[in-house]
């Protein structure tokens, strides 16, 4: 077999095209694959489809292949214009090995998402020694078109939450399939307005509202009323992760506040945000010591833990019978962080109760919401909240590209 036909094979090219010559010079560290077409060739028409047009004239083309070994590869092609006999038009014709107006083959657009997926672009650019404006460009032509494909027509229940992705207070909202743990949706802002915008696109995607059963989100305002308002439906069960770390900040409020008056309290601020059973053994003892100092601090602490235990019911009567407990007494425990999250529990009564029976709660978008501020902190290259989009679709919307592999 020539190096010619181990070529076509390996470009799995298909007659009327060949290999006509294969250039490589080690001091440009560049292999060049020049491809052409048998005389005398119909093609299809690229507007209409129809088979079997004359050719008008060729136009030269060339395009970034996988790299052979550490050397870049490119392919030459002069690809015709045919003049269609249904629709008269003149029009380059598509070529198998590449997706129409993109410098680059199919298969290196397909190494490019998959290390998109796992690597900084900025890597990827490094890697394959391109702009990393280019691979951009990839990303914005795949992600979109994999997404106008998606079927959220199962789609019953939905967690909500939105994320700082840059400075001066911008953020994403990211809507997820709790029951799949995908992202479904994400979009600029935190307002009202983006529960609507998430209607829209679950209804384009085959989706509709009144399958929505559940929503699972904090108790933005802003969320409360835009899922009241285009989800009726449905219910709403506030994430348990915001409600702790609401009463975390107020058992750290405390402590801030009484560390003045008791300097033992300084810099023990994480041994307080963890739970009994991470602490270490040089934590526990800290700790122990620092309870025997009746310290306020030490009484916000075990209102935290107690409502831990509010989590592990599956009983919603039960359930609301701890809480209504465990509210009596942060109400009258005066200390006033704590009575201000127990008031603000009570204003957001059934949501907090709801959890009881539906257990579901915005885990999986804590786990996004590093990913971005990751993504942020170590400067990825993202620059735009439309990069951040992508990134976010790419890695956590669990999409299906239709590539060569």
């Amino acid at each position: 077999m020539s190096q010619e036909d181990l070529f076509k094979l390996a470009l799995n090219l298909q007659d009327p095209w060949y290999i006509e010559s294969i250039e490589f010079s080690a001091a440009k560290k560049q292999l060049d694959i020049h491809i052409d077409f048998i005389p005398g060739s119909r093609f299809e028409c690229s507007n209409c489809k129809t088979q079997d047009n004359c050719i008008h004239d060729t136009k030269d083309k060339v395009w970034r292949h996988l790299n052979f070994f550490q050397f870049k590869a490119f392919i030459h092609a002069r690809v015709p214009r045919t003049v269609c006999q249904k629709c008269g038009s003149i029009r380059l014709i598509d070529v198998p090995w590449a997706r129409k107006s993109t410098g680059f083959t199919l298969l290196m657009d397909a190494l490019i998402l998959l290390f998109a997926q796992n690597m900084p672009i900025s890597g990827v650019a490094e890697i394959i020694d391109e702009h990393d404006t280019r691979i951009w460009r990839v990303l914005s032509y795949y992600i979109p078109e994999s997404r106008s494909k998606e079927d959220h027509s199962q789609v019953k229940i939905v967690g909500v939450d939105e994320t700082s992705c840059a400075k001066f207070h911008k953020y994403v909202s990211l809507f997820v399939d709790l029951d799949d743990n995908k992202v479904l949706y994400a979009c600029e802002g935190k307002d009202a307005s983006v529960i609507s915008s998430f209607k829209k696109d679950l209804e384009a995607h085959d989706g509709a509202s009144e399958n929505i059963e559940m929503f699972c989100s904090d108790m933005s305002p802003a969320f409360i009323s835009g899922i009241t308002e285009q989800f009726p439906g449905s219910s709403l069960t506030f994430d348990k992760f915001h409600v702790m770390k609401m009463v975390n900040e107020a058992v750290d409020q405390v402590r801030r506040e009484e560390q003045h008056q008791n300097a033992e309290l300084k810099n023990t601020r994480y041994m307080w945000l963890k739970n009994p059973n991470d602490l270490s053994l040089a934590e526990k003892e800290k700790l122990g010591s620092l309870k025997d100092m009746n310290l306020l601090t030490s009484k916000a602490y075990n209102f935290k833990l107690s409502l831990k235990d509010f989590w592990t019911f599956n009983d919603k009567l039960l359930a609301e019978d701890f809480l209504k407990k465990w509210y009596y007494w942060a109400t009258h425990s005066q200390i006033e962080p704590i009575i201000n999250v127990a008031k603000t529990i009570k204003s957001h009564w059934s949501g907090v109760i709801n959890y009881a029976e539906t257990k579901i709660s915005n885990g999986v978008l804590e786990g996004i919401n590093s990913m971005v501020q990751s993504a942020k902190s170590s400067a990825r290259g993202f620059r735009t909240t439309k990069n951040i989009i992508l990134i976010i679709y790419l890695r956590l919307g669990k999409l299906q590209f239709n590539l060569p592999t």
